[in-house]
């Protein structure tokens, strides 16, 4: 009877029973990430926090999936009581190889693609997790005198027990899809400690109002998606119909189609907010104002407006995945710069290539981030243009501002493009349908950098009477 109360279920709305059965596990882990508040004893949170992750994941994916899970998790755990020193690298390594053989075994983006859905998700955050606790033990043991303040600030002295790690790792609002938090944070929030500590009079923030927002930003985003997705479909990109279109109805369709699949990853991380938030990890403090009002950045995964009205591709990352691009700038773009050294385009794009790997190994990814890391490179350009025009001319200033959003929109959803069709045949076959111009362009802004510098315009000093 259940069986078929679920395929009737799935059937309303379009979807597989599986794919049900994952959103109702998902959108589950908002009460239980709320009982978890009434749970007594830390030692009861932690294996709460286990628990619960490990039981809506077998109920969503299966008993293999938790399986699955214990891989990374005895690696990190494993390298960090056995060798210390190197624990981070060798998380980091063998963690990505595990994710990688699991996205090749189980074809997860094609999986994705056809709406379908498989543990790699769950796997995907928690590989970032157990490498964060690995690098962080191993940041321990090294003088604050030459980290970084994220290392400095996330940085574990002690080993954390087995049953903090387990916690840590599987705890059910972040586990399915994110977002992605520290260790230390997570023993704090346990421990009543740092800016969860409410001995010294300091009122508990109340998750409400921030967690039916959130719910509800969940309930816009899922109508629109459910409204947008049949008259945008992917497999336009290879019928005859769409060949026969002009270039802008071709480029429109291509920002219509990567709008549209935005939506459900707004409503994702939105459940996933939701979730946090109402645990109390999500709390971030106060604000500084007369009346402080609690934050919960810790929580935010995406800014709406910043994404689709972003005036540059750089702010890109920090309005998008937010804490998996924290994470990479953390963990990959900050470690490959050396010390009085500037970042340049090779630690860009091998943050990018990262998280295309990360993502799996499809083409339309790889080339969606190498895509990605010419466009923040172009942005880059126009930006340094921009400043370099004196402060007298206001209006030409707008306009390069202007153009830069322009340039943004074309680029990224252009781009976008290979993220969704994953083929190397669907992709090649969209980016010259609109001769390769989300290509190109950044191409060309990289080398008129090199013709054109730009010059920071600043007032002359006054020469001394």
């Amino acid at each position: 009877m259940e069986l078929i109360d679920l395929n009737s279920m799935a059937a309303s709305i379009g979807v597989s029973v599986a794919v049900l059965r994952f959103l109702l596990c998902f959108v589950a882990t908002i009460p239980i990430s709320f009982a978890w508040r009434i749970v007594p004893t830390r030692l009861g949170k932690h294996f709460y926090s286990a628990a619960s992750g490990a039981f809506l994941s077998y109920l969503s994916f299966g008993f293999s999936s938790n399986l699955h899970f214990l891989v990374p998790m005895t690696i990190g755990y494993a390298s960090m009581a056995i060798y210390r020193t190197k624990c981070g690298i060798i998380t980091f390594f063998l963690g990505f190889a595990y994710l990688i053989g699991c996205h090749v075994f189980y074809m997860s983006g094609d999986a994705w693609k056809e709406g379908g859905i498989d543990s790699t998700g769950a796997l995907m955050v928690l590989t970032l997790k157990v490498i964060s606790c690995a690098m962080n033990y191993n940041d321990g043991m090294l003088k604050e005198e030459g980290l970084r303040e994220a290392q400095k600030k996330n940085r574990l002295i002690q080993m954390p027990s087995l049953i903090e790690y387990f916690g840590y790792c599987l705890c059910c609002g972040s586990h399915f899809a994110g977002p992605v938090y520290e260790m230390k944070d997570y023993l704090e929030w346990t421990e009543e400690k740092g800016i969860w500590d409410t001995s010294e009079k300091t009122k508990r923030p109340s998750p409400c109002g921030a967690t039916v927002r959130a719910i509800l930003q969940a309930g816009i985003c899922m109508a629109l998606y459910l409204y947008l997705v049949p008259q945008y479909p992917l497999t336009r990109f290879t019928e005859p119909v769409y060949q026969e279109w002009g270039f802008f109805r071709k480029f429109s369709y291509q920002y219509m189609a990567a709008f549209t699949a935005r939506w459900k990853y707004y409503f994702i991380w939105s459940i996933s907010e939701a979730s946090i938030i109402i645990s109390g990890l999500g709390f971030s403090g106060w604000t500084d104002d007369t009346s402080p009002k609690p934050k919960w950045d810790r929580a935010k995964n995406v800014d709406i407006l910043g994404v689709e009205l972003a005036k540059s591709a750089v702010q890109i990352p920090l309005v998008w995945n937010i804490q998996v691009s924290t994470w990479l700038r953390h963990y990959v773009y900050d470690r490959l710069v050396k010390n009085g050294k500037k970042a340049g385009f090779f630690q860009l794009l091998a943050t990018q290539t990262v998280s295309a790997v990360w993502h799996g190994l499809y083409p339309g990814y790889i080339m969606f981030f190498v895509q990605s890391a010419l466009m923040i490179a172009g942005s880059r350009v126009i930006y340094r243009w921009q400043q370099a025009i004196t402060p007298k001319m206001a209006m030409l200033r707008k306009f390069m501002v202007f153009i830069n959003f322009l340039y943004t929109v074309l680029v990224l959803n252009y781009s976008a493009v290979g993220f969704m069709v994953l083929s190397l045949h669907e992709t090649l076959t969209a980016y010259g349908s609109v001769y390769y111009i989300g290509t190109i362009i950044p191409f060309v802004l990289i080398l008129l950098s090199y013709v054109v510098p730009a010059k920071t315009s600043r007032p002359k000093p006054h020469k001394e009477e």
